[in-house]
């Protein structure tokens, strides 16, 4: 993550339930991963920067860790806590108080020493002073540094601060101003198994978020910022989207929840689809989301690699029938898995994200008004209100609304005098007041 590789990094690990997700957002501040009483629901690495009178520090959630588990996604979790071990300036070993010591916790705690790195033990759940009376037999896992806390509660958590961030530097100001990268937010949805996560693995060079068969690994939201050519890309790979009906367990209607707020969130939004299993209805319901928060849009055919007939007109015409609301998206051909095309997706990232914050001055759009042929109303002028979608208020002689063709009409207009590729359009009309 770019903004925090000169950061401490802490690191929260422990078995799947203990409220590693919960200890997360309370130091970061944010709702940054999911929570709730089903086991294993953070399955990547999440991180946020937290700061703790005046020591920020990067914080990291990683998977819950059962050590002896051989099943694929345990063992691909405890790759990827490796990963964020090997750079952290501090451990944070949580432990369910509530429950007795097990042998995973021994083991844990052993590989844990092993690394030589600062660890301390937490104890979470103490919530009564009965509790925090039992916390203390965790010393036998032989770390001495032990803090009993809530995390629901934010109790004890000034004391573990203090301790973690002992020897942290001091934020220090800014003799200067920074120049600043222009930024753009790009959240990447679609359906479970489509190739998400391997494409934001492409994007960033590094495995950076668990890619696996098994349909719907990810469920958090993960994020990586990355340059290119002076510019930031931050990449939200979002979880897999499934059907209403589909989503019968608690995290997988939140991840809906949340991948509609990445939405909402992003600047420009990648909808990923499957070459080899074609356009989908679900597809067109993904897409629908992105349609209706104004968002900037690229399609993008993923695992085009595995297409022995590469008909790319006829698929793109396929797809242009059954999601006829996004026909202003450019579609990109792309393999995530070899790299094929995904370099070409910074450039169209950034010319959509441009479509979408553009804005044509007045007398540009006054000379465009006199060009129209439009014999339903009067227009007397259009201003453009606002950006991100491009919205434009056409001020007419009638008070009623535009007829879907005769809005359709005017935008397709607009579009072709201005161009707006990638992104939505709006239109609203307002009678002329009288003089």
């Amino acid at each position: 993550m770019t903004p925090s590789k000169s950061l401490p990094t802490v690191v929260i690990v422990g078995r799947p339930n203990v409220g590693k997700s919960t200890l997360f957002n309370r130091i970061t501040g944010k709702r940054r991963a999911i929570v709730g009483d089903e086991p294993g629901i953070t399955r990547d690495r999440i991180e946020g920067i937290a700061d703790h009178k005046g020591r920020r520090f990067e914080l990291i959630d990683t998977g819950g860790i059962v050590l002896q588990d051989l099943d694929y996604i345990p063992s691909q979790i405890l790759k990827q806590a490796r990963v964020a071990l090997k750079r952290a300036a501090h451990i944070i070993f949580l432990i369910d108080g509530r429950a007795e010591i097990t042998g995973a916790d021994r083991d844990l705690a052993q590989m844990l020493l092993k690394l030589g790195r600062p660890v301390s033990i937490v104890v979470n759940k103490i919530d009564t002073q009965e509790r925090e009376n039992l916390a203390h037999e965790f010393y036998l896992l032989g770390i001495s540094n032990l803090f009993p806390i809530s995390a629901e509660h934010a109790m004890g958590i000034e004391a573990l601060l203090d301790h973690v961030v002992t020897g942290f530097p001091m934020e220090q100001p800014e003799q200067t101003e920074p120049i600043e990268t222009p930024s753009v937010k790009v959240a990447i949805i679609g359906r479970p198994n489509t190739g998400k996560s391997t494409l934001l693995n492409a994007f960033t060079g590094e495995e950076r978020s668990i890619v696996s068969p098994v349909a719907g690994t990810t469920r958090d939201a993960v994020d990586e910022a990355v340059t290119h050519n002076d510019m930031e890309y931050v990449f939200v790979d979002t979880a897999g989207i499934r059907r209403k009906g589909k989503t019968t367990l608690m995290t997988e209607k939140l991840s809906v929840v949340m991948a509609r707020r990445h939405i909402r969130m992003a600047d420009v939004v990648l909808i990923v689809l499957d070459a080899v299993e074609g356009v989908l209805a679900l597809d067109s319901t993904i897409a629908g989301y992105a349609h209706e928060g104004g968002r900037a849009i690229i399609v993008c055919v993923n695992k085009w690699d595995l297409i022995e007939e590469k008909g790319k007109r006829k698929f793109e015409q396929n797809l242009r029938d059954q999601m006829k609301f996004i026909d202003y998206a450019p579609v990109m051909f792309l393999s995530a898995k070899t790299g094929q095309g995904v370099k070409d997706l910074f450039k169209m990232i950034r010319e959509v994200d441009g479509s979408a914050s553009s804005r044509i001055p007045t007398g540009e759009l006054n000379r465009f008004v006199e060009s129209l042929h439009f014999e339903e109303r009067k227009i007397f002028y259009v201003t453009q209100a606002s950006v991100r979608p491009p919205t434009f208020v056409f001020f007419t002689s009638n008070t009623g609304p535009l007829h879907f063709s005769h809005e359709r009409y005017l935008i397709n207009q607009i579009r072709k005098r201005f161009g707006f590729r990638g992104t939505p359009v709006v239109v609203k009309t307002r009678a002329k007041k009288k003089a």
